[in-house]
């Protein structure tokens, strides 16, 4: 009987292949709808058993209860949080990785692997900026990739001052990711003012100065495109104090790191060379699925040390140094899948110009967007898109007003757009990435936001 779990099921492949074909030639992704808690439960209800339950009706559960009751979030009507847009050509070797058991901890086990994907990170590191001989690996997304820098500047910070009780400075405006990552590592912030929501050098310097116990700050996270607005702080700035005073630089691109592949607004992460860690999630807005994040050092050496972890049955892994290339030394993890090996694979089928052109869709998308915005009499813009947000008001809305508005939108599948918050007041957010989210798709949302015909005067 267990030997029937490891031997394939030709049924079952077909079954599943067929299914994934199917959803991989959607042209226009469904939006799908929150769950229901009470039908999702009726649903599941006795699958799991002793015996095991019919491929087919499995299946059908997750394609009439389990998969409907998820928002895909690869829709191109997703303009909430941060969608995902997967090529096809990722997500088919995503398939390839899992089929193969493709994983990529050490460099004896998977040298394939990481040297596909450390193509991969040297690629990332030219655009960034860095210099020949940065690298690192890819986890599992901005939060990782954030907790597992922050640790090397902590202990890096440590030995250089002597310090058990280090601080980091960090902006109003970090991804929540950051404080949680200073927290576990028991590192308090020195929280930046920022000059209209953008951390700048000189504001660090002034607070620097003013500081008496300033000596204990051993790091500076500036950031790449907010989660909230799509805003870069001052990359070059911030990076200069930080190189003047000996502090670790890590830049937090998680979402607008890719504008590094833009002919658009690539400059406004000039600054990003004077990293000592980037981090940009290609399961954002480089097309790969999830969970994909990179993590680059520009001395990858320096997180080595922090990072390898040493066990009587780990030391053959490090026995080769001028070889070895082991990515579970470059973050807190050990256990990893090769979640890079699908942004490669994809690279190299469609080349960096056709991942140039769609970051840049999406930026003209937002730019033409905000244009339509400011036309309308009864919207107002909050500012000009940086990258691809564009905050909105409708004149008159509470915080009621637009939470009802995304519950229509989503029920009619019109859009799934869920309302934000702009320095105190709610306000529309459309975060936009999917290459096939078009000018008319925003029209459309728009136009949900008129008046009565009767209040028009």
């Amino acid at each position: 009987m267990t030997g029937g779990m490891f031997r394939l099921d030709e049924e079952m492949a077909d079954l599943l292949i067929g299914y994934c074909r199917e959803r991989l030639s959607l042209e226009d992704v469904p939006l799908d709808h929150p769950g229901d808690k009470a039908a999702l439960a009726a649903a599941l209800d006795g699958l799991v058993n002793e015996h095991g339950s019919d491929v087919r009706r499995v299946l059908d559960v997750v394609e009439h209860s389990l998969a409907p009751a998820v928002i895909s979030c690869d829709s191109p009507r997703f303009l909430s949080f941060i969608p995902a847009a997967p090529t096809k050509a990722a997500l088919l070797f995503d398939m390839v990785v899992s089929s193969a058991s493709l994983q990529g901890i050490s460099w004896l086990e998977a040298a394939g692997a990481v040297a596909a994907e450390n193509q991969v990170l040297a690629l990332l590191a030219r655009r960034a900026g860095m210099p020949e001989g940065a690298g690192g690996c890819f986890v599992s997304g901005g939060s990782a990739a954030n907790l597992s820098a922050l640790a090397v500047a902590r202990d890096e910070g440590r030995v250089r001052t002597g310090r058990e009780r280090v601080r980091i400075a960090v902006s109003e405006e970090a991804h929540s990711s950051i404080g949680a990552a200073l927290h576990l590592l028991g590192v308090d912030p020195l929280v930046v003012p920022t000059a209209d929501h953008r951390l700048l050098g000189a504001r660090l310097r002034d607070v620097l100065d003013g500081d008496p116990a300033r000596d204990d700050v051993v790091g500076v996270v500036a950031t790449a495109g907010t989660t909230n607005a799509g805003m870069v702080d001052d990359l070059e700035g911030v990076g200069e104090v930080a190189r003047g005073r000996e502090m670790w630089f890590h830049v937090d691109g998680a979402y607008g790191g890719a504008a590094i592949f833009s002919t658009r607004t690539r400059g406004r992460l000039s600054g990003a060379s004077r990293a000592d860690s980037f981090v940009v999630d290609p399961h954002k807005w480089l097309f790969a699925p999830f969970d994909c994040a990179a993590l680059v050092y520009r001395d990858p050496e320096r997180a080595r040390r922090v990072h390898t972890q040493h066990a009587g049955y780990l030391e053959v892994l490090h026995r080769d140094a001028s070889d070895a290339w082991n990515p579970s030394d470059y973050a807190y993890h050990l256990t990893r899948r090769a979640r890079g090996l699908p942004l490669w694979f994809s690279l190299a089928v469609h080349g960096t110009d056709a991942y140039g052109e769609a970051v840049d869709a999406a930026i003209d998308l937002a730019r033409r967007t905000a244009e339509l915005v400011e036309r309308t009499a009864w919207l107002e813009l909050v500012r000009e898109p940086e990258l691809s947000i564009v905050l909105f008001r409708r004149r008159g809305w509470d915080t009621d007003d637009y939470e009802r508005w995304s519950r229509r939108l989503l029920r009619d599948q019109i859009a799934f757009v869920v309302p934000s918050v702009w320095e105190g007041e709610p306000v529309a957010r459309l975060a936009f990435l999917h290459p096939g989210t078009t000018l008319a798709v925003v029209e459309e949302v728009l136009a949900t936001t008129a008046p009565p015909a009767s209040d028009v005067p």
